[in-house]
């Protein structure tokens, strides 16, 4: 099978080539899980691309821990038995909430009510039992899945978070009880490996109710704290662009890829170590860390109207979480981090928390 080779001409005709270094052959050995086959036979072992081993550390700013080691969580959940309740004389939601121990959100969703919460004397509410946990200030929800050992995106669903995914302080979410076939130890491991997912919809620290979030920083000189939530863009302004001003290959396509079927959720484009890679649209930088072991060197940012964009196997950050950036932005410099198969781009762009094919985002070529 022909290789799958496309050609993304220079955003500006004044950008010349740039050309592999010596460092590395122009051929690659493609690993068991790679998504690109190549007709050419490998080269020598000795001249076989070393890729980086998966936790070899990445050049990164100053910076504190992100919330969710900074603010780590107790386990205390309370268990409520499910049950009705008899809505009396003077009752809010909140109030019903606090009398039975279980979640206003959860008791609105089980009994169909949608804001401003109205209930009324006489009314007979359905309570959801389960396990309830009451969120305190600084804490996140990747911290909350660590505590109980619960996948993150398991407790999403269960308490229906949507965009932004924003916790309260006092909101008690329900903890859902360990997946059918998997043990707790199991889904406990589990929870300690982040994801991408993780970091969008559970990495900002939950807000006291008369507490704003911070507005975004325009230098990485200025570090906000990792307890600060910080303030998300509204609206994408602008298109997007390519994340990289120069020839490159794309070796890996989005989707199936393989007789596994296995799915890529983004694109991977091959270019050499120290490439700048640059912001596909305004934003603000919501991570840059390398504890996704898979990617490396990473950096999300978030754009508004729900997208987000991800770029890994970055060698060196050169953003902070909090830092406004424009599109074409230097914000990394690209590498072999994480599990690359060779220098390369790891680059995908999200919809709330579906993955979407940048090919069809991207300007066309």
């Amino acid at each position: 099978m022909a290789p799958l080779v496309v050609l993304l001409p220079a955003l500006a005709a004044c950008i010349p080539q740039v050309d592999a270094p010596a460092s590395y052959p122009s051929r690659y050995r493609p690993r068991q899980e790679t998504h690109q086959r190549y007709d050419n036979p490998p080269p020598p072992d000795d001249q076989r691309y070393q890729p980086h081993r998966i936790d070899e550390g990445v050049a990164a700013l100053p910076a504190p821990p992100p919330a969710w080691q900074a603010r780590p969580v107790t386990a205390q959940a309370r268990y409520v038995d499910a049950s009705t309740y008899v809505v009396q004389p003077g009752d809010t939601l909140r109030a019903v909430a606090d009398r039975t121990g279980a979640g206003s959100e959860a008791i609105a969703r089980a009994n169909g009510l949608t804001a401003p919460f109205v209930i009324r004397s006489g009314q007979r509410l359905t309570i959801p039992g389960g396990r309830y946990h009451p969120v305190r200030p600084g804490e996140t929800g990747i911290a909350i899945a660590r505590a109980y050992g619960v996948d993150w995106s398991r407790i999403v669903t269960a308490n229906g978070l949507s965009e932004p995914y924003t916790l309260r302080v006092g909101m008690r979410v329900l903890i859902p009880d360990p997946a059918p076939g998997r043990s707790s130890a199991a889904e406990r491991a589990a929870a300690f490996r982040l994801d991408v997912d993780d970091i969008v919809t559970g990495s900002e620290p939950a807000l006291a109710s008369n507490q704003r979030t911070a507005p975004p920083s325009r230098s990485p000189r200025r570090v906000l704290a990792p307890t600060q939530a910080i303030t998300e863009p509204g609206r994408l302004r602008g298109g997007f662009d390519w994340p990289l001003q120069m020839h490159s290959r794309i070796v890996a396509k989005f989707g199936p890829s393989g007789a596994s079927g296995e799915r890529y959720n983004g694109i991977k484009i091959a270019v050499p170590t120290g490439t700048p890679v640059l912001a596909a649209a305004d934003g603000v930088v919501a991570y840059a860390g390398s504890e996704v072991p898979t990617l490396g060197g990473l950096v999300i940012i978030k754009h508004g109207d729900g997208w987000t964009t991800v770029y890994g196997y970055a060698s060196r950050l050169l953003v902070q979480r909090g830092q406004s950036v424009k599109r074409g932005q230097t914000i990394a410099m690209s590498g072999d981090t994480g599990l690359a198969d060779r220098p390369e781009l790891h680059f995908e762009m999200r919809k709330g928390r579906t993955p979407v094919d940048p090919m069809a985002q991207l300007p066309r070529l």
